[in-house]
């Protein structure tokens, strides 16, 4: 939905990105994000043309990928499910205009040279979602443009874990645990728990618990569906300090003239 007036939360909008949006900024800090845009920027700005001048990302959150990666592009158009996340970025972001749209179904009328594609892409659960989400971003992206996509796993480098993490504001703070599993690796998808504890401003604790639900596709389908859609795509290691080489893996996608 370009424009006009944001709709109400979808109802499978998990609360991270919903009631409990308002400690996005202490539960994921723009600064955690620095080195990883980096890595992004350097994919999205790649070209033997002239400079790209204009990025689209879909399923942007709370901005922080678009706090970091917005000095590299005249315009950043950010699009996002959920308008409470929405609200946040435009807080980060006010120079960059925000819309609210489904990545599946979102048709701005214009094309981008750059798209981006953070981890919202895990929430395609299903082939066709995924398609969906893909073909999206093949139409807002310009004859010659790039796309990236940075899902969370794909199926051959997945591993089970924990992470946890959070930040203390000036008079609140969270911490999270976040413990990744697949019940049933034949199919394509995995779980994340996530337990969420926030001390209010009057010392008072609150608990929190959800479960997501994110795709996790083999290689092969992401490349084959890339393809079908009519990108060109290659695979990129993900190079981070944090991370074992290996690791995580990015698509970089480009569409042809």
């Amino acid at each position: 939905m370009a424009g006009g007036r944001e709709a109400s939360t979808h109802p499978d909008t998990p609360k991270l990105y919903s009631d409990l949006a308002r400690w996005w900024p202490l539960f994921s800090a723009p600064a955690e994000y620095v080195e990883e845009a980096a890595f992004y920027a350097t994919l999205l700005k790649e070209t033997d043309a002239a400079r790209p001048t204009t990025l689209l990302e879909l399923g942007s959150g709370g901005g922080n990928n678009a706090y970091c990666l917005k000095v590299h592009f005249d315009e950043t158009v950010l699009v996002d499910i959920a308008p409470d996340m929405l609200a946040v970025s435009r807080s980060l972001n006010p120079d960059c205009e925000h819309l609210q749209g489904d990545m599946r179904t979102v048709r701005l009328g214009r094309q981008f040279d750059r798209v981006f594609v953070h981890d919202a892409i895990a929430y395609m659960t299903t082939a066709a979602d995924l398609r969906q989400a893909i073909e999206t971003a093949f139409v807002h992206c310009a004859p010659g443009g790039r796309a990236v996509f940075a899902p969370d796993h794909v199926r051959e480098t997945f591993k089970p874990g924990t992470e946890h993490g959070g930040n203390d504001g000036e008079h609140e703070s969270i911490r999270f645990l976040e413990w990744t599993w697949d019940p049933d690796p034949s199919d394509f998808t995995c779980l994340v728990d996530y337990t969420y504890v926030m001390r209010l401003k009057d010392g008072s604790v609150t608990v929190e618990h959800e479960r997501h639900t994110e795709g996790l596709f083999p290689r092969e389908d992401w490349l084959r569906t890339f393809t079908d859609v009519g990108f060109a795509p290659k695979v990129v290691p993900f190079d981070h300090s944090d991370l074992e080489p290996g690791s995580y893996e990015l698509f970089v996608c480009t569409k042809g003239v």
